[in-house]
């Protein structure tokens, strides 16, 4: 999402600074460190920001936009607007750090992700992509697709148990976290990758992804949590495939009923919905799609945000024609 703004700001004519690992791709590309620190650290993030916040300091930007809390712990020292993307599900501890920065504009990824911070004031933007990467698939490949954390969270057994029940073959692409590595979860998980049917792929990215989404009859996403957003679910329904979701947190304001997929209570109803997808118009999903979280619009919806947050701060009361961002 950061790249697809990055170069969407870009391409409008804005100058952005990146503050990236050294093997991202973007504009003005500055790095602390060369490549992704993994799993994630509080102490990296926090350098990471110092280091941004160095280079701003000796720079003339007229907004920063952060990605990660740690940037909000040092609104107080940067003498340049924030705007900030809350990215997670609500943490009381961030929380907190947010309720005592109201200076900042905040942007919440969903309107239910604003509900659940409701101390603070945030703009809503969902997320965009380029349309031009993701082709129209023609769900070939006949299996159901689970794409992301292998979380209990995000819930893949449910996904195995509602395709197994549909007689559909499943593949799965991706793999567990370090802070998911339960024993229990573990052994949960290998029980529902060992069923007949199902296919573990490990991580896929870049063109395999979307070969992925686009061969597949459809994406599941059962959830036992408030997802903030879901950026696989746009990424399949850009190829044409039909998300079968639970409806909770932004699933209900991503899909579209009958049009980009499909809202369930449990997986007998995710199970019953894909023994129904016969006739399914992919064309109109990936229309659909594409009007609602392209790229394009993401940027503009944030190019206002940024106004609002400079003029706040009276940075564009020269009347300033370039703005320059820091991402």
């Amino acid at each position: 999402m950061v790249h697809e703004l990055a170069l969407g700001l870009a391409a409008a004519g804005h100058d952005v600074t990146l503050f990236a690992t050294g093997d991202s791709r973007g504009p003005d590309l500055r790095s602390l460190y060369p490549s992704p620190v993994w799993p994630p650290d509080p102490g990296t993030e926090m350098a990471h920001c110092r280091h941004a916040a160095r280079v701003i300091a000796a720079g003339r930007y007229d907004v920063v936009h952060a990605h990660v809390p740690a940037m909000v712990q040092l609104a107080g020292e940067l003498d340049v607007p924030l705007v900030y993307t809350v990215h997670h599900a609500r943490e009381e501890r961030l929380s907190s750090w947010y309720r005592r920065r109201p200076s900042v504009e905040y942007v919440a990824i969903s309107a239910r992700q604003a509900e659940l911070e409701p101390e603070i004031r945030c703009h809503v933007i969902h997320h965009g992509l380029d349309p031009g990467r993701y082709p129209l698939g023609d769900g070939s490949g006949r299996y159901a697709a689970f794409l992301g954390r292998l979380a209990p969270c995000k819930a893949p057994d449910l996904a195995v148990s509602a395709a197994i029940e549909a007689g559909v073959p499943i593949r799965l692409a991706g793999e567990v976290h370090v802070s998911d590595a339960t024993p229990a979860w573990e052994r949960t998980l290998a029980d529902a990758l060992s069923r007949p049917g199902v296919q573990h792929l490990g991580c896929l990215g870049g063109e395999r992804k979307v070969r992925f989404l686009g061969g597949a009859r459809a994406l599941l996403m059962p959830l036992r949590w408030e997802e903030p957003f879901g950026l696989a679910v746009i990424e399949a329904m850009l190829c044409g495939t039909p998300a079968v979701a639970f409806a909770r947190g932004a699933a209900p304001e991503i899909v579209d009923e009958g049009i980009t997929g499909f809202l369930v209570g449990d997986e007998r109803e995710m199970a019953s919905v894909l023994t129904k997808l016969e006739g399914f118009d992919r064309l109109a999903c990936r229309r659909r799609a594409q009007s609602r979280f392209s790229s394009g619009r993401m940027v503009r919806e944030y190019e206002r945000v940024y106004a609002i947050a400079a003029q706040a701060a009276g940075v564009l009361a020269g009347g300033s024609e370039e703005p320059t961002y820091a991402e």
